[in-house]
């Protein structure tokens, strides 16, 4: 079956004619609004190309489910499209209710389609289309969220998510989905940082950022005698005089026992044998992540690597140190909400939010989204292997 890509006030959408609703889709106001507005091809969280591809199908059809193992309230709903994560991937599948017009994600897995379910994600397309284009206009800074251009901070990002969780709730009665929820608690914290360079570095972090989110006494801040001589960076040698790092942070450690050491002096020092890379004492070695894999920054430019002693292996890590603090301070500012409300961001839906972590992770520092072309990212990783796991505990548990 196709569909009708058509031009509507200077943007593109999807629109279906009446004959490919029928018969699939029979309640009256989402017949109206996919034969009229219809959905937007470009959106930052939503992707209809699958309508475009395939037209509507049903998640049976979807699946090829011969065997009936799909559970009776997933069978007739229409597989629309999916949300988008970094780098424009598809992640969910979007669901429509052709009789009620409820918007619901799911999981499509061909393999084990009894696993599958349902979530809520907008109670009609057009809640679905006003919730995904508020969203963009935060990330474009935009719209209604253009006063923020040239506006950063803690201050920035509390009004930010308030503005954007009002959105939300408005259009759902008081109740927006956990997805948006997230969305208005999460994705505003890419405000928390400048841009303009003034660090020379890749952000410029409000000054006492780390102080306020891990505690003055948490936060480590080096002095010139504990720099190796191949750190020549001068705007990393002055961040971590001047702002520091956490000494804790979530699966980071810094080494504060002795002053910082290349990563040939500390496999020297561990008395260890390791395959090096050629420019080892241009390595300084920052602390250690999990599972043997040390964070170093290369003294000469400032980038920040991961260096994976059982592969032998460097990978791109952060931009620089700033990017770094950022990633830090946004794993545990993700912790602290989560507390605050009461784990409902980590209740059934981590995937959810592990996916808007990275997406406000690769808005600031596009590192990882990089990465994934050519190689491997610490820190997307993590977040996929968690998701992934919540995924297995929630089958596991069927």
């Amino acid at each position: 079956m196709s569909t009708t890509i058509t031009t509507c006030a200077g943007d593109t959408a999807v629109i279906l004619t009446e004959t490919e609703l029928d018969p699939y889709v029979t309640h009256a106001s989402t017949r109206r609004w996919l034969t009229g507005p219809g959905l937007p091809c470009d959106s930052g969280v939503l992707s209809f190309a699958e309508l475009c591809r395939e037209g509507l199908r049903t998640v049976a059809d979807s699946t090829g489910d011969a065997e009936d193992r799909l559970a009776a309230r997933l069978r007739d709903q229409l597989v629309i499209g999916g949300l988008l994560g970094p780098g424009a991937l598809e992640t969910e599948s979007v669901l429509l209710d052709g009789a009620t017009g409820e918007i619901s994600t799911t999981y499509v897995l061909h393999d084990r389609p009894d696993l599958m379910d349902r979530r809520p994600l907008a109670s009609s397309l057009r809640t679905l289309v006003r919730f995904a284009e508020a969203t963009d206009e935060l990330a474009g800074l935009r719209g209604q969220f253009a006063s923020y251009v040239g506006r950063y901070g803690p201050q920035a990002v509390a009004e930010a998510s308030r503005q954007l969780l009002t959105v939300f709730e408005e259009g759902a009665q008081g109740e927006p989905a956990p997805f948006w929820k997230m969305a208005a608690l999460i994705r505003p914290l890419a405000l928390v940082a400048g841009r303009a360079g003034q660090s020379g570095l890749a952000l410029d972090l409000p000054s006492r950022l780390l102080d306020q989110e891990f505690g003055r006494r948490e936060v480590v801040r080096f002095e010139e005698v504990d720099f190796p001589a191949t750190l020549t960076h001068e705007p990393t040698r002055r961040f971590l005089r001047e702002v520091g790092l956490p000494e804790d942070g979530f699966l980071f450690c810094l080494d504060t026992d002795v002053p910082l050491a290349t990563l040939a002096e500390h496999y020297a020092d561990a008395d260890a044998s390791a395959e090096l890379p050629a420019w080892a004492d241009h390595l300084i070695r920052l602390g250690h992540l999990v599972e043997d894999h040390s964070l170093v920054v290369d003294g000469e430019t400032g980038a920040v690597l991961n260096w994976s002693e059982p592969e032998a292996r460097l990978f791109p890590l952060n931009t620089d140190v700033s990017t770094l603090a950022f990633t830090l301070w946004l794993l545990h500012r993700e912790q602290a909400i989560d507390e605050e409300s009461g784990h409902e961001l980590t209740t059934d839906t981590y995937d959810q939010l592990a996916m808007t972590m990275l997406q406000v992770l690769s808005t600031v520092d596009p590192t990882g989204t990089e990465a994934g072309r050519n190689g491997r990212h610490y820190w997307t990783e993590v977040f996929q292997d968690e998701a992934s796991g919540v995924l297995e505990a929630v089958g596991a548990g069927r």
